[in-house]
């Protein structure tokens, strides 16, 4: 009796944020057959005692949803791209990534979310992609394949116009005001929807948001701010513009050092409100242009993954 043949290789492309992991699965022609999401985590907590079972357990719940939408399938090609990834969380992060989805380490592309993005967006050398979601960063990738980054700092210190920045900036700015004010955070659109997004207006239900919401939950708050600029709230417009600014630096900084490009910026909070996008526009110096990239960064990069590997890898 004649053995069945063997099931043709499938790409997996994977796109791990702040809030979700995303994943699609291409066939050799390149198109999609299944995509799904599950856990989120970063390649920093590879590291952690706390933060490597999160992400073994990610990578073994990709592992059953994969398997699920293409039993008996082998994977020719990974193209992952994972936020907190870098040269010292690679080698673990791909052990782990290996043993999880029983693929050859060779086959594996691992990078950093963003650079993963400009990648898909342009060839190297060819532009800025500017990402602005639950943090901030400007990445470009040079001509000889070396990726140059700009920003991505964190919450605590950086990551100006992201989500998260903007959820931070409108509820400190409701605070200094209650303080000079007292009723006055409550009184108005910014407050009405930020309060109504935490839970109440009293400074402990604040507080009991900034101790236990993940960067993820927290950056969601982001969107309250959005409504409040529907409103037409002065304060929750002067953050948007200051995102939007702070976005369009990150860009600049680019241009300045690697010379006039055009710039793609993805993210959800890039899109976040018309408002942020024309600060962002303004800022830019004359001449760049910019354009926003709404792309499916799963289902691209397993597309692309499907046809070979990714160009002027260093």
């Amino acid at each position: 009796m004649a053995e069945a043949p063997a099931a043709p290789p499938i790409a997996l492309g994977l796109d791990v944020g702040g809030s979700a992991s995303r994943w699609a699965l291409a066939g050799a022609d390149g198109a999609v057959l299944a995509a799904g999401v599950v856990a989120p985590f970063s390649g920093a907590m590879i590291h952690s005692p706390a933060g490597r079972p999160h992400v073994e357990a990610a990578l073994g719940e990709l592992a059953r949803a994969v398997r699920a939408a293409a039993p008996g399938c082998v994977l020719g090609a990974v193209w992952a791209g994972v936020t907190g990834y870098d040269a010292e969380s690679g080698p673990a992060l791909r052990e782990a990534m290996t043993a999880a989805l029983a693929a050859e380490a060779r086959r594996i592309t691992l990078l950093n979310d963003v650079e993963l993005a400009c990648r898909l967006r342009f060839q190297p050398g060819t532009g800025c992609l500017v990402y602005a979601g639950t943090g901030s960063i400007g990445v470009f990738v040079d001509a000889s394949g070396q990726c140059h980054r700009v920003g991505g700092r964190g919450g605590l210190i950086g990551d100006e116009g992201s989500g998260y920045w903007v959820a931070k900036e409108a509820l400190a700015r409701l605070w200094r005001a209650e303080d000079e004010r007292p009723g006055s955070a409550a009184a108005g659109a910014l407050g009405c929807h930020l309060f109504a997004a935490i839970g109440g207006s009293r400074w402990d239900h604040t507080r009991r948001v900034l101790l236990d919401a993940s960067r993820g939950e927290f950056a969601q708050l982001a969107l309250a701010v959005a409504r409040a600029a529907d409103d037409a709230d002065p304060a929750a417009l002067a953050v948007l513009d200051e995102a939007g600014a702070a976005l369009a630096r990150l860009a600049r900084i680019v241009v300045t050092r690697f010379g006039a490009m055009p710039v793609a910026v993805a993210g959800r909070a890039a899109g976040l409100h018309p408002r942020l996008w024309s600060a962002l526009e303004r800022a830019l110096p004359a001449g760049v242009s910019v354009q926003r990239f709404e792309a499916d960064f799963a289902a691209a990069a397993a597309s692309r993954a499907a046809s070979g590997p990714l160009p002027l890898l260093p």
